[in-house]
């Protein structure tokens, strides 16, 4: 059992009984109950009723882009921040604000708002025993404004500008005058911060602006001097006299130049056009000349007249000669003409000349002016400058002072807040909530008297018992995916019939009865069963032999080397279920070395199961895969919590002994004290043994003998298995 169920000094709760002391005292714990709740609800009723009503304000630009001034900052400015926001809460809960609506609403007068009017008996006691001041020590106004702040809840509604201003009083209306009274005067204050700005803006713009008027006068006065005395005088298109006579000089200089050049060059074309004896007719002062048009039309006439007289008249006529001879003066006189056009063109181009001349050197006079009247002109542009400076301000100042006094004057100033939610008068109380009250004051006594019988149980020590050392379970590598055979029919219907089936179902309430009976068996050590002495190492054979001719009903195996040794165990049990003898093999090792070789698996139910109540024989018992022995394995169960009942096991062995001709059972290694309870009438002990001269043989034999037991040595080793299987299984 490798000290499964040895004894230990260490204390365990019994849960059970632990909790089972909450039923057993109900009467206490419903008296409690029922005695908080019932006090809450009678505060609760006897208490003040308090009302509370809300106002919301919602903080926004109230101008108009109709009312708005066009210089407003407000224009392009964003709506309040939220630290904006935040400080307006702190205005609206400011001390003169509070000041203002006490005032108002005459709350000193209130014996709510005044504990010095009526004062309770509470507070009396208070002031006695030193513990509190008196209300008369400080001065009512201040007394009021604490009471005032205590009712008084303003807070900013969370990723919004909307303002809640909450109120609680014993009167439901004025819990609801209260935040209205402090939103409209919120709004006033807030109004009249605007006004009195916008009339210090008009006290400070007055006489600035008489200031700057004087200032703009004297820049102008400066100006107008410095270009009277700079001879600076403007012309068109604001330019200085000088500058505008030099650009009007070169312009005309420009067109007498055009004007020389043309008549030279026509004066040319006339000379050549004389001196190569070519046509006139295409020259252009030629044409412009009245005379030679009319000598041209009377030539053209007279050749008219000789080529209509040609056609009846001769050569040598008179009258044809007359014509032709006018006809060659003609000519002449157009040449003579032509010479007198080239002589006017060439007086045109010296008089242009000439007064080409002459504006070159009235140009030349006009660049010094011009250069002289261009340095003084920096410094008369600095002066216009500083007036138009001061003249642009001072209009802007006109503009301001003009908006502020219109605004000032029409009493148009709206606050940058307004109410939207005001608050109404309240209907039902928000405190005291009776039936929530006394609700909770229940829980709390029930929770609270609970605790107390549970910690009073605990303390007396009435809920502890010893706690057993832990059974460990099978490993997880032994667990298979097989299913296993059901045990026989014969040894349940044995268990079906044993008297003590019935008290094996371990249903609570039958575990005072099993203690009792493990400890009619564990204070005295019960002598094993009469075996012949050997000192020599036995075999398996030899062993199964002195089990059936002792007629022992029990085997109780112990194994000083571990798990190794336990196949003597699970040996001996075959051997002897092969000469017919029911036998049934318990596995109390901690790693179930004795039933794994039997099973298909180490998940099946056991002892373990048992012994905490999950499972019933019939669940546990199964049968080997290679003899007709019967198992029970270790379990799947917690075994901390299967020791806990390890008390109840000589009930089971006395069951299973009813039920079997042999229980085998492998307790691996184990000290002679914790095998005291499987001990019984017709129990032999045996000690499986691989190596005789190892020190844990010898150390736990001497052991066993100090102890009265007079084990029997047993060795698996030099077994053979039957060359052919036995009727009904294989050979394992």
């Amino acid at each position: 059992m490798s000290g499964a169920y040895g004894n230990t000094a260490d204390l365990d709760v019994d849960l059970g009984r632990l909790f089972g002391s909450l039923v057993r005292r109900w009467k206490l714990v419903l008296g409690s109950t029922v005695g908080a709740g019932a006090l809450a609800f009678a505060l609760a009723t006897t208490a003040t009723p308090q009302f509370r009503a809300e106002t919301r304000i919602l903080i926004e630009m109230r101008e108009s882009v109709f009312t708005r001034p066009s210089t407003s900052p407000e224009r392009d400015s964003p709506l309040l921040d939220e630290e904006g926001v935040t400080s307006q809460v702190e205005v609206i809960a400011s001390t003169d604000i509070l000041k203002q609506v006490a005032k108002d609403l005459k709350l000193a007068s209130r014996p709510e708002f005044d504990e010095s009017m009526t004062p309770s008996w509470q507070s009396q006691l208070m002031v006695l025993a030193g513990l509190k001041g008196s209300p008369t020590e400080v001065p009512p106004e201040e007394r009021v404004l604490q009471a005032f702040r205590d009712k008084l809840n303003v807070y900013r509604v969370e990723k919004s500008r909307v303002i809640v201003v909450q109120f609680s009083s014993e009167d439901p209306r004025l819990a609801a005058q209260v935040p209205n009274t402090i939103a409209d005067t919120y709004i006033a204050v807030q109004r009249g911060a605007k006004v009195e700005s916008n009339s210090d803006a008009t006290d400070w713009l007055r006489p600035e602006i008489e200031d700057l008027t004087q200032r703009v006068k004297d820049a102008e006065a400066r100006v107008a001097q410095f270009r009277g005395q700079s001879d600076l005088l403007l012309g068109q298109n604001n330019s200085v006299l000088a500058t505008q006579q030099l650009s009007e000089l070169s312009t005309e200089l420009s067109r007498v130049r055009a004007a020389r050049s043309a008549a030279e060059a026509a004066a040319t074309t006339v000379r050549a056009a004389l001196a190569g004896g070519g046509s006139l007719d295409a020259l252009p002062g030629v044409v412009q000349s009245q005379l030679i048009q009319r000598l041209r039309e009377r030539q053209v006439q007279l050749k008219a007249e000789i080529a209509d007289l040609s056609t009846t008249l001769l050569d040598g006529h008179p009258r044809l000669r007359a014509l032709r001879s006018q006809l060659a003066d003609l000519d002449a006189q157009i040449r003579i003409e032509a010479e007198n056009v080239l002589n006017s063109l060439g007086t045109e181009a010296e008089t242009a000349r000439l007064r080409e001349d002459q504006l070159l050197a009235e140009l030349d006079a006009l660049k010094a002016v011009s250069a002289r009247a261009g340095e003084e002109e920096v410094e008369l542009r600095a002066l216009e400058r500083e007036a138009a400076a001061q003249r642009e301000l001072l209009q802007s100042y006109l503009a301001r002072f003009r908006e502020a006094s219109s605004r000032g004057e029409g009493d148009y100033l709206p606050a940058d807040a307004r109410v939207f939610s005001r608050a109404l008068t309240p209907l039902q109380p928000y405190f005291p909530k009776v039936i929530p009250i006394a609700v909770a004051a229940a829980l709390a006594g029930l929770l609270l008297a609970s605790i107390g019988v549970l910690l009073a149980e605990l303390f007396s020590g009435r809920a502890m018992r010893p706690a057993p050392q832990p059974l460990e379970a099978p490993p997880a590598d032994l667990v298979a995916a097989v299913p296993a055979r059901t045990a026989g029919s014969e040894a349940l219907a044995v268990l079906a019939e044993a008297e003590a089936m019935p008290a094996l179902q371990f249903v609570p309430g039958l575990a005072a009865a099993l203690e009792g009976a493990a400890q009619d068996v564990e204070p005295e050590l019960l002598p094993p069963v009469a075996l012949p002495a050997s000192s020599e190492l036995l075999g398996i054979v030899r062993a199964a032999e002195q089990l059936v001719m002792s007629g022992a009903s029990r085997a109780i195996f112990v194994s000083p080397e571990g798990d190794e040794g336990a196949a003597a165990a699970v040996l001996a049990a075959r051997e002897v279920a092969d000469t017919g003898l029911r036998v049934l093999l318990l596995d109390l090792t901690s790693t179930g070395a004795a039933s794994r070789p039997m099973l298909e698996s180490a998940a099946f139910p056991g002892i373990t199961n048992l012994l905490t109540g999950e499972a019933q024989f019939a669940e546990i018992i199964r049968a080997d895969r290679y003899s007709d022995c019967h198992v029970i394995p270790v379990g799947t169960a917690d075994a901390a919590r299967a020791m806990r009942a390890a008390d109840r096991l000589p009930i089971v062995m006395g069951s299973l002994t009813t039920a079997y001709d042999l229980v085998v059972v492998e307790c691996g290694a184990t000290a002679p004290a914790e095998i005291n309870r499987l001990m019984a009438d017709g129990a032999a002990v045996m000690m499986s043994v691989l190596d005789a001269g190892s020190g844990e043989v010898r150390s736990s034999r001497q052991a066993f003998e100090e102890s009265g037991f007079e084990p029997m040595l047993v060795t698996p080793v030099g077994y053979t298995l039957p060359e052919a299987p036995r009727s009904g299984r294989s050979a394992a």
